[in-house]
């Protein structure tokens, strides 16, 4: 599997269109368009989704760029130029997930919306985004992992590669679909889609992230790899913890019926 195109698909005025920047809007936009449908399903204004957008995805690839620009500060040796400069490359989704978590948090308080519930119906559609993004990695050559002899490896200048664009690509369309179903189908309160998508995408990435040449190191450590682990930790907590809320509410209705129904008696 080999990519030997050219990596812009067309120009504006001179100005250079990456097939990288096509597919990661093409995803967003999906992401968008499906959240949007999902969150007016469930009882919410449409509109909310894309003005939560006008935030958030600025907001994601500063943080992904400013991820990457503190694991590789001597890439950029204090450049302002060249920190700017995101058409060279140098995005870490992580970054902007936490970033893009951030302001969607402020975004509720601010719109007096439920934060969870909002949250939900965007991590559903995450994973889509993510999924599509991915075959940038594949156009750029880019993103591989160790050197393999798999039939379906990706061939750079030669060599065959573990294709972790591609592994990680699958892994977000399946992760995608169950959070679709999960939420339709299984969900009893808000949250438990947000905790299990940060469960999901941290095992896919701590796993591909581990056949990776390219990793951003804090010593010897993967940072992607420590994060994903933080992601499930936070996520199994949040999964309890909302279910566990979801009981409690579920406990305290019981005892209010039974207090009116014992007080009903009394007046009788």
């Amino acid at each position: 599997m080999q990519y030997k195109g050219d990596r812009i698909a067309f120009e504006i005025f001179g100005i250079p269109v990456y097939w990288y920047a096509i597919l990661i809007v093409t995803g967003m936009l999906l992401a968008i368009l499906g959240a949007s449908k999902e969150y007016k399903r469930s009882g919410g204004d449409e509109e909310t989704i894309v003005d939560l957008a006008m935030w958030v995805l600025p907001s994601a690839v500063v943080g992904s760029r400013l991820w990457y620009v503190i694991f590789e500060w001597e890439r950029f040796g204090g450049s302002l130029t060249s920190i700017l400069d995101i058409r060279s490359g140098g995005l870490a989704i992580q970054g902007g997930i936490i970033a893009g978590a951030l302001v969607g948090y402020v975004f509720t308080k601010r719109k007096n919306l439920k934060f969870y519930k909002l949250a939900d119906v965007i991590m559903i559609f995450l994973p889509l985004a993510q999924a599509i993004g991915r075959w940038g990695n594949f156009i750029n050559n880019e993103a591989y992992g160790a050197p393999t002899d798999l039939p379906w490896a990706v061939i750079i200048e030669g060599q065959t590669y573990h294709p972790t664009f591609l592994y990680e690509s699958l892994g977000n369309m399946i992760l995608f679909l169950f959070l679709w179903y999960f939420y339709r189908k299984k969900q009893t309160r808000d949250g438990q889609t947000t905790a299990l998508y940060l469960i999901g995408y941290g095992i896919i990435r701590f796993f591909v992230e581990g056949l990776r040449m390219d990793s951003l190191y804090f010593g010897s450590i993967r940072v992607a790899q420590a994060l994903s682990f933080a992601f499930i930790v936070v996520g199994i907590f949040l999964y309890f913890i909302r279910s566990k809320h979801r009981q409690m509410t579920q406990q305290n209705e019981l005892l209010l019926e039974d207090k009116a129904i014992e007080d009903d008696m009394k007046d009788k």
